[in-house]
């Protein structure tokens, strides 16, 4: 079982069914908040809906093609951080992530997806790691801007929204800017 501890406070543990229920719970809690920008909270409205996002997390990291982990902060469950495609043809991982609406601002995701980042680079071997966010969603896209991340341009018209598309911001980083930056 994946399980990284970040800080004192911050530590990313590999999903699992038994994170279902408190999982489903803060999805449930944050729902109002989360779905200004996640797509997918009209398919999460039981607790079996997260158990399927689950089951479907832990096919991906079986077949190497995703990871994802819950976000606990001081042993309480705050959201999801994860590669949501592991790219091995190029060498790329891509991180998406959210927390639950009584955990933003407190630096907890800034941490969660720089560890994320690391692991990426240093453990998986890739040479990028890119994360996209909502244009108009400055939370989210504060993460990569204090982690260092470029930001490489935008994607029109990438997600669509219950009732309109938004435009994404693609932000990258390479290995050689990473190792920079930590030394």
């Amino acid at each position: 079982m994946f399980v990284h501890q970040v800080d004192e406070e911050v530590s990313l543990k590999l999903v699992d069914l038994g994170d279902a229920e408190e999982l489903f719970q803060l999805t449930d809690r944050s729902r109002d908040h989360l779905r200004t920008w996640l797509p997918w909270l009209d398919h999460t409205k039981e607790l079996k809906d997260t158990e399927n996002y689950i089951k479907f997390s832990k096919k991906a990291y079986a077949n190497h093609e995703g990871m994802n982990t819950v976000v606990l902060y001081n042993g309480k469950t705050a959201g999801v951080v994860g590669f949501n495609e592991l790219d091995w043809t190029n060498r790329i991982a891509y991180i998406g992530y959210w927390l639950g609406v009584d955990f933003t601002g407190k630096g907890i995701m800034t941490r969660a997806a720089g560890a994320l980042t690391d692991y990426a680079i240093r453990d998986l071997g890739m040479n990028k790691v890119d994360i996209t966010a909502a244009e108009h969603n400055r939370g989210s896209r504060s993460i990569p801007e204090r982690l260092g991340f470029t930001e490489e341009g935008k994607i029109r018209s990438r997600e669509w929204l219950y009732d309109h598309y938004v435009d994404h911001i693609v932000y990258g980083m390479l290995k050689e800017e990473w190792e920079k930056l930590i030394r």
